[in-house]
């Protein structure tokens, strides 16, 4: 008897301690697991949140490595035979810089994709908030997809959310689940994170897996929080407004088909 495909989210709100938050991480993966969760997604940055550069330089590991992140991904994917979603993690590129790093885990603890993080967040609210993630981040350059026991994968990271021509471009590569690890400001999430979320699950007739940090990290950062899941006709099917949990949902692509040849918007698409 086949498996029911089902997904999970994980919502967490990192603090600046690395192995504090792994810990964290461990734990929500294996409540994840223990709801049926074959696929899980993590949210951006979910190792480590500092205003510390020495601690977030110190954060960064090889993908290939068996760096403190590393291990515990491959230790629970095994463990738990599940596939993880490492929505973001510090990949180590040179010694000036890092680069915010997707990184697919498969149940036997094989790397089975990464992308890099194409739209960088570097954004000036007066009064709200100001970051400028390129100073010390290196960009991506290729779109990426990747098979999961609940489908076909589209892999982005928060600020991405912003640009839909990616994920048009995910769908063209056969994108039936659009992943959106993140790590939103309370201001841009409170104005944005529902209505950008639910466009792009509209608009490409996919389902959504949004994992979100939550809460304050420190003295400069605050998370909007509100991981959700999203089905293809843009309905919440399941949402954590704040706290650290988990939300898991049967992922049913035939709704998916069923939608697409009914309302073939991606066939009548004409630039």
């Amino acid at each position: 008897m086949p498996q029911i495909p089902v997904a999970g989210v994980v919502q967490i709100r990192s603090e600046e301690n690395l192995h504090k938050n792994i810990a964290l991480a461990e734990s929500l993966l294996h409540q994840a697991a223990d709801k049926g969760a074959q696929t899980v997604l993590l949210p951006e940055a979910y190792p480590l949140l500092s205003l510390n550069k020495a601690e977030k330089i110190a954060a960064r590991e090889l993908i290939d490595g068996n760096g403190p992140i590393m291990s515990s991904l491959k230790r629970i994917a095994i463990n738990r035979n599940i596939q993880i979603l490492a929505g973001g993690i510090p990949e180590s590129v040179s010694e000036e810089k890092g680069a915010n790093t997707f990184v697919v885990v498969a149940p036997d603890g094989q790397i089975t994709a990464k992308y890099r993080k194409i739209h960088l967040f570097d954004v000036d609210i007066p009064g709200k908030v100001k970051l400028c993630e390129s100073a010390e981040t290196v960009g991506g350059q290729e779109l990426v997809t990747c098979e999961s026991p609940v489908g076909t994968l589209g892999l982005s990271i928060c600020y991405d959310l912003r640009f839909p021509e990616l994920y048009r471009g995910l769908v063209e590569a056969g994108a039936q689940i659009l992943c959106v690890p993140a790590a939103f400001t309370r201001p841009t999430g409170h104005a944005h994170w529902h209505e950008l979320l639910r466009a792009r699950a509209i608009e490409n007739q996919c389902w959504v897996l949004a994992a979100g940090q939550w809460g304050r990290h420190h003295a400069k950062r605050t998370s909007y929080g509100h991981s959700m899941i999203i089905n293809p006709w843009g309905e919440i099917v399941g949402e954590l407004p704040i706290g650290n949990g988990v939300l898991v949902a049967t992922i049913d692509l035939g709704k998916l088909q069923t939608i697409r040849q009914n309302l073939p918007c991606l066939r009548h698409r004409r630039f």
